[in-house]
């Protein structure tokens, strides 16, 4: 067997895997969507707010309310005072 067969052979199963892969991912989001409109019946229900992640600073507890400069409060160069800080990404800016 030539190396480029065995190459060829190899693309195959690889492009087989990502099919079904796909048709996988195609499936169990239809299966979840029941399960997502439930959950988001209930989330309205309650009156539940965004996931809490840490319980720290208030620009790691709610990323998607922390305002940009809220990690620099004291100066730009400071210090990262809670190790969740270098666990969350910095907030994308809003376009």
């Amino acid at each position: 067997m030539r190396r480029s067969d065995l190459f060829l052979s190899a693309m195959g199963v690889g492009s087989v895997l990502l099919l079904l892969s796909a048709l996988d991912a195609g499936v169990r989001a239809r299966d979840a969507a029941a399960d997502l409109a439930f959950r988001a019946g209930l989330v309205s229900a309650l009156g539940l707010t965004d996931l809490a992640l840490f319980t720290e600073a208030r620009y790691t507890r709610h990323p998607s309310l922390a305002d940009l400069a809220s990690p620099f409060q004291d100066h730009p160069m400071a210090l990262e005072h809670f190790p969740s800080g270098s666990i969350v990404p910095p907030r994308s800016p809003l376009r």
